[in-house]
């Protein structure tokens, strides 16, 4: 049994975990355990303080109680808001917190485009411009060109998880550009996991969403590889070598 251990900034799009294990099998578990956010608001300070130490450890002795494997913060915007030094930062003490190999959305996002061998992306966000923008300036750092940011301009997470499927479809279209080779849908508060082939069958590319990427992070950290084509691309390729 492989224990995968998340740590969820409240409530809004959590119901994706629970359908995602549906779909990877009986011998993996997925552990969530939800955060005090604090303020719910897509807006610097109130995200810095979302992920800031006292908030995360807070829930890690609970998954490290339950046998996890490996941890990972389920949040992009509450991790990518520190900077590329920050957000490495808050992964180590958030390691040496569990015991646990640890990581974060933000760079469940670079390690998957890399696992795709994807250079040139575009993102559509429910963030306002100026988080939104923080994002691409993250990838910037780990060597992803990204096209073009599209904002959808939300405050809370709370709305974003009640977007219904032709929001997210709507978004995703939005994102695209011709000379990209994956969208990238950055925000844990977005029920996607039913909706990736669906994204993928019409954009015609890989669609990369906060928690898919997040789940997948995961199973990597944990040193496990599965085929799941409901969870789109990421989940069916085998590795791309770095040239």
């Amino acid at each position: 049994m492989t224990a995968l251990g998340f740590l969820y900034p409240g409530h809004s799009g959590e119901d994706d975990y629970p359908r995602i294990e549906q779909l990877l099998g009986s011998d993996i578990r997925v552990d969530l355990v939800h955060t005090d956010i604090g303020e719910d608001a897509h807006r610097v300070d109130a995200l810095l303080e979302m992920g800031s130490p006292r908030r995360l450890e807070a829930g890690v002795a609970e998954l490290r109680l339950a046998g996890a494997d490996a941890v990972v913060w389920a949040c992009t915007s509450g991790s990518f808001v520190h900077g590329w030094d920050g957000a490495h930062a808050q992964v180590r003490a958030l390691a040496q917190a569990a015991g646990l190999p640890a990581s974060s959305t933000s760079f469940a996002f670079v390690h998957a485009a890399k696992e795709l061998g994807v250079r040139r992306v575009s993102i559509g966000a429910t963030y306002p411009d100026d988080v939104a923008r923080l994002f691409g300036d993250f990838l910037g750092a780990a060597g992803i060109e990204v096209a073009d940011v599209v904002s959808s301009g939300i405050i809370t997470a709370a709305e974003v998880g009640t977007w219904t499927e032709a929001e997210v479809l709507a978004l995703a279209r939005a994102a695209d550009r011709p000379d990209v080779e994956a969208v990238l849908l950055p925000d844990t508060a977005l029920h996607t996991a039913a909706h990736i082939p669906a994204l993928e069958k019409e954009l015609g590319k890989p669609v990369l969403t906060a928690n898919q990427v997040t789940i997948w992070e995961g199973l990597r950290l944990a040193d496990r590889r599965v085929n799941a084509p409901e969870l789109g691309a990421l989940f069916t390729r085998e590795p791309v070598v770095q040239a």
